[in-house]
């Protein structure tokens, strides 16, 4: 509907007329002369129109002063229009064709932002232009992050939609590091005499306020349609506490090069969120999903393309109270860093999620931006564990992660997966199924921590079903085994296809390091295996292979490091000649 309604929203209004004194007086003339004359508060009406085939008021922003001019100031002219809108019951602020510029603008409800084709908003560069929040952001007073060209809180039925483009216009500088302290990227640099240069928006440090392009807060019927967004000197959107928010064939573009802090769509314990057929590159994570007040939940993500010198889809750190209900599919996430996250430092959980369907395609970024290259990474953790300190009264328990399910993945990476819970809070109902998973390096990459291409650690009522390795080239030397399990409890591997890293060394394709109730079943060792399986650990047990084809490794199971050789049974497997 929205994509066909808004190539209709010009014609229905030169179609239907304008009326300045009722919706019978018309004023006649082209396009253009539709631009420049309509009168505030003007209406129209057409059947099978963008607008419903009531009269709708119409709020033309160059009626209350904007001139289309990116040198005016358009801001009281737009927020006058904003105003009128509101003050008459609701209807369209309309932006023709014309370059405006404008500092922060406060959204009302019942009020639709309509962006014409050829019109471009941009954000202006004064950082006093915009009006700023009392907030509490993690308990501590945030009001610059409230800062945004379009700002509202508490309201309902607001939208901002159409073909033009809003301008952030962020700059960046480049200048030595001096923000990172337990980084190991940082650490590695060092280590390694290289320089640790990197870019960070103009005005740091002493500046403090960089505006997102729209801020939300609890905002109840959000739509947000057909607009480029570009260049956004924070997070591109931050929807805090939100309830049905439609965004949808929007483009958000922040640069892959400098453009730290500047996500795509932050959502912060919002509810009901569909976010569909969107192209969304940005330096910074693409979506970011977190949750400090209340719980982040039924949200779907569909038919995108990402792109982002740092994660796709991140599940972030700062999830306090609880992410659930989440399905991401259909999407192709390329030229990107890392591909879909889960993380937790703050004590919350993510529960009852599905990724389904992509193809993804990674390679690593400088080395301030977080990834390697990684397709998926699942990480629990305290606070002073994230911030390597000692442990703190104060710390929350760890977070839990339970019933992921991640499938129909095919991806090109250069880092390993590290899927991990926590000693405390183990990992609990995660399924990956039919991902075919190519690994490769950069050998101009100054660093390249990747041992095997699936880890997994911490975690119970694990399955993993129809999963493909594929080692390519340029190849790494510390490359091991492709699938690692270690402290496991209740395992299924079924399907799975591949070997280790380097056909002639004696590595295993597959370990068991303190795995317990573990089944392989309908696997394959691939050629140039050597040894199919190891089994390590005193504490392995109730290990069982059955109706698998191991005929082309050299050795299909051994024992390492204590583990009992009476734990691991075997049925109905074609095992290597002897």
């Amino acid at each position: 509907m929205s994509v066909v309604n808004r190539r209709l929203f010009l014609n229905s209004l030169a179609a239907a007329g304008l009326a300045v004194a009722s919706p019978a007086q018309s004023i006649g003339g082209s396009e253009s002369a539709l631009s420049e004359n309509l009168a505030p508060g003007s209406a129209t009406q057409s059947e099978g129109s963008h607008f419903s085939s009531s009269s709708e008021a119409v709020f033309n922003v160059k009626a209350y002063g904007a001139t289309g001019r990116k040198s005016d100031d358009a801001t009281t002219a737009i927020q006058k229009a904003i105003d009128a809108c509101a003050g008459g019951g609701g209807g369209t602020v309309y932006l023709p064709p014309g370059e405006y510029t404008s500092g922060g603008l406060k959204l009302r409800s019942h009020v639709r932002l309509y962006l014409e084709g050829g019109a471009t908003l941009y954000a202006a560069d004064d950082p006093h232009a915009y009006p700023l929040i009392d907030v509490l952001s993690f308990n501590q007073k945030d009001a610059p992050s409230t800062a945004a060209l379009f700002q509202g809180d508490d309201l309902e039925d607001v939208s901002i939609e159409g073909r033009g483009t809003v301008d952030g216009q962020a700059k960046y500088i480049w200048q030595p590091d001096t923000t990172e302290h337990t980084f190991n990227h940082k650490t590695l640099m060092v280590s390694l005499g290289k320089s640790v240069m990197r870019s960070y928006p103009e005005g740091f440090p002493t500046r403090n306020i960089y505006p997102h392009l729209v801020w939300l807060r609890r905002c109840k019927n959000v739509r947000i349609t057909g607009l480029s967004f570009l260049r956004s000197p924070s997070w591109t959107f931050y929807l805090i506490e939100c309830e049905r928010v439609v965004i949808d064939g929007i483009y958000a573009y922040t640069s892959l090069k400098e453009a730290v802090w500047a996500d795509g769509i932050d959502i912060n314990g919002c509810k009901d969120v569909r976010i569909s057929n969107s192209t969304i590159e940005t330096g910074d994570d693409c979506i970011a999903m977190f949750s400090e007040n209340v719980i982040a939940e039924n949200i779907t993500i569909t038919n995108c393309r990402f792109s982002s010198a740092s994660a796709a889809i991140k599940f972030t750190e700062g999830i306090r109270v609880g992410i659930r209900n989440v399905v991401i599919d259909n999407c192709v996430i390329t030229n990107c860093n890392r591909g879909i996250t889960l993380q937790i430092v703050a004590g919350g959980f993510i529960r009852d999620v599905i990724i389904s369907n992509l193809t993804i395609h990674l390679h690593r970024f400088d080395w301030f931006w977080a990834g390697d290259g990684n397709p998926f990474n699942f990480e629990i953790k305290t606070p002073s564990e994230w911030n390597k300190e000692p442990p703190k009264p104060t710390d929350p328990g760890p977070g839990l992660i339970h019933n992921v399910m991640i499938r129909n993945i095919i991806a090109h990476v250069q880092g390993s997966s590290t899927i991990a819970g926590h000693p405390q809070s183990w990992l609990e109902g995660v399924n990956f199924e039919s991902i075919k998973l190519f690994l490769s390096t950069d050998p101009s990459a100054p660093y390249d921590t990747s041992v095997h291409a699936l880890q997994f650690r911490w975690a119970k009522n694990l399955k993993v079903k129809d999963i493909e390795v594929i080692w390519e080239k340029p190849a790494l030397d510390k490359w091991q085994s492709a699938l690692y399990f270690e402290d496991i409890e209740g395992l299924e591997v079924n399907g799975f296809l591949g070997r280790q890293a380097w056909p002639q060394r004696d590595v295993p394709a597959v370990v068991f390091n303190r795995v317990q109730d573990a089944r392989i079943l309908n696997s394959q060792a691939a050629e140039g295996t050597s040894v199919f399986l190891s089994v390590r650990g005193a504490d392995s047990r109730n290990i069982c292979l059955l109706g698998n084809d191991l005929r082309k490794a050299k050795v299909a199971y051994q024992f390492q490091d204590n583990a009992n050789r009476d734990e691991l049974t075997a049925v109905s497997n074609f095992l290597p000649p002897a």
